[in-house]
């Protein structure tokens, strides 16, 4: 597959010199936080705030190291060498098949996640600003449309809407969660809750909290991008995911403390979905402003998301088919691309935690088991050059960490877990 269907392309005509370690940074903390942040609050609810950062900070920490593991294996293989060209060198075609059928299925499922929110998202606007309505259906169909059409246009429409999406949410981000942070009540972040209780709901938020701190993708490129510079490759992968945990804490804060626990048993039952949330927070005794905010808010971040997921998609298809970048090929490679996850997002518009549940397994596999299964290969070989700190201790831990998330994922989805307010 094309370097971009997975990894994040960067613009490497700067002199590398002049390559900061802010632009990495950037790249880091963009990659990994999108609209699945409002699943956070839904995931974790059964265990809620302070339990829940416990969980952020250790699944952090797991998946900053899976990273350096993956930056450990890149430095083994030419300049420019790609996530697939990795796995095929140190896995094996077996290895790099099942990392490739992970992608794609994690491409997709993430893209109908997306159309499901988008959908709810719309529906929750006009309700919030018009006295028009429509079916979730009809709304799956008019997002997946217009938002596919920039896709098709190409990668230079995704760049400029992209950019512009970005400024808008950090712009709108920044604004709601100071009247969200400041009308919190520290009495509901903070309840009386056994112990027990907590640890029997939390079982199920370890994949998808990890899916939050997913950044794996942005190791290759950045390691090109810094002509294998692995310092600045550490910094920007440290000071991105630590970006990316501040603004979910903060999140997390700005949820928890304006919802009583009591009141996410409904908007799981409803499907968790981006619109149930965000109606939620509608009724929870905010002003206007900060309520419009969150939902301006919601909006870019569902269609920046969706724009990033589904040109990786996109392109992957492109190279797995060989369609070519004529009008005709576009057109069969956006077929293939958006007709099944819009089709989904129709017939099953209240699917989004499901999805991200689906998308956690696929991650923990792809983003967590792979990158520690490359650097043990390695050091099984006797490679020499980096190696990430913390000896076999560290190397285990995360290992453990990806093997106990992939069966955790997969019996919440079978619903074997229990399930907060069921």
């Amino acid at each position: 597959m094309t370097e971009t269907a997975l990894e994040t392309t960067v613009d490497v005509a700067q002199p590398e010199k002049r390559r900061s370690i802010l632009g990495g940074t950037m790249i880091v903390a963009g990659t990994a936080i999108g609209a699945g942040m409002f699943s956070i609050p839904v995931a974790t609810s059964g265990m809620w705030f302070g339990y829940s950062i416990l969980l952020m900070l250790f699944s952090w920490f797991c998946m900053y190291s899976a990273a350096l593991y993956l930056l450990e294996a890149n430095l083994r293989f030419p300049k420019g060498a790609s996530f697939d060209s990795i796995a095929q060198g140190t896995l094996g075609t077996g290895g790099r098949l099942i990392n490739t059928a992970c992608i794609g299925f994690l491409l997709y499922i993430i893209l109908y996640a997306y159309i499901s929110g988008g959908s709810s998202v719309i529906i929750s606007t006009m309700k919030s600003f018009t006295s028009a309505s429509i079916s979730q259906g009809t709304a799956s169909l008019l997002f997946s449309v217009v938002l596919s059409a920039i896709v098709l246009v190409g990668t230079k429409a995704v760049d400029r809407i992209t950019t512009a999406l970005m400024g808008g949410m950090i712009v709108s981000f920044a604004m709601s969660a100071h009247g969200l942070v400041s009308h919190a009540q520290v009495q509901s972040l903070f309840p009386s809750l056994p112990t027990s209780d907590v640890l029997k709901y939390s079982l199920g938020a370890f994949s998808v909290v990890a899916l939050s701190f997913a950044m794996q993708n942005t190791v290759p490129s950045l390691t090109k991008y810094y002509d294998k510079d692995e310092k600045k490759v550490r910094s920007a992968l440290l000071f991105g995911s630590l970006i990316t945990l501040a603004i979910y804490v903060i999140w997390q804060a700005a949820i928890f403390g304006n919802l009583d626990r009591g009141r996410f048993p409904g908007i799981i039952a409803a499907g968790g979905n981006i619109g149930t949330l965000l109606d939620a927070l509608a009724g929870a005794d905010l002003s206007s402003n900060a309520a419009n905010l969150v939902t301006l808010f919601s909006n870019m971040a569902i269609a920046s998301s969706f724009l990033g997921v589904a040109l990786s998609l996109f392109e992957f298809i492109n190279d797995m088919f060989g369609f070519g970048d004529s009008t005709a090929g576009r057109i069969k490679t956006a077929a293939v691309t958006f007709v099944p996850p819009t089709a989904l997002g129709i017939l099953l518009p209240n699917g989004f935690i499901t999805a991200i549940g689906y998308a956690g397994l696929m991650v923990t596999i792809t983003f967590i088991l792979t990158p520690v299964l490359m650097a043990m290969k390695g050091r099984k070989d006797g490679a020499e050059g980096y190696r990430v700190p913390g000896g076999s201790v560290r190397l285990y831990l995360i290992l453990a960490f990806g093997i106990f998330s992939v069966l955790i994922a997969t019996l919440d989805i079978f619903g074997i877990l229990p399930a907060f307010g069921h």
